[in-house]
């Protein structure tokens, strides 16, 4: 499982025009499933989002957790996150689970982050989406549950 995460200061996503999910301060998560993942990925990647620590105490040092600034969430799909381009320039998905089995995945993933007190808003899992972004800092980190799926 993969999450970026990017510290936002306010973003939405929209499908077909509609605003479907929004938020002011807080992070932007793409999240996208290894056809191998499992519910232990997903309560990894839960306490590592809820806990890091990527936004600044009252002396400007990044100190503070979502949880510790009562920021929200928008939680995106992306399963473009397993396209692998090692075998040339068109990106290959065979890594990513298929949407049948990744989106009970990902709404599980969301309520988990739901039952910490954190808000979540979403995209629409599958759909065409908008996603605009105003990333703070800009802050970027990328968090894998595993390494490698051997």
């Amino acid at each position: 499982m993969r999450v970026v995460v990017q510290r936002s200061l306010a973003s939405a996503v929209s499908v077909a025009g509609e605003v479907t999910g929004k938020i002011d301060k807080g992070l932007v998560l793409l999240v996208g499933f290894h056809k191998e993942d499992t519910e232990e990925d997903i309560q990894y990647l839960v306490k590592k989002v809820a806990h890091l620590r990527i936004f600044d105490d009252e002396d400007g040092i990044m100190n503070r957790s979502i949880l510790d600034v009562g920021g929200s969430i928008l939680s995106i799909s992306q399963f473009t996150l397993y396209g692998d381009t090692r075998k040339g320039n068109r990106p290959s998905y065979v890594d990513a689970m298929n949407g049948e089995k990744a989106s009970p995945l990902y709404q599980r993933f969301n309520e988990s982050l739901r039952n910490l007190g954190i808000p979540v808003a979403e995209g629409i899992f599958g759909a065409d989406m908008k996603v605009s972004i105003t990333n703070d800092g800009p802050i970027t980190i990328l968090l894998e549950s595993r390494r490698e799926y051997d």
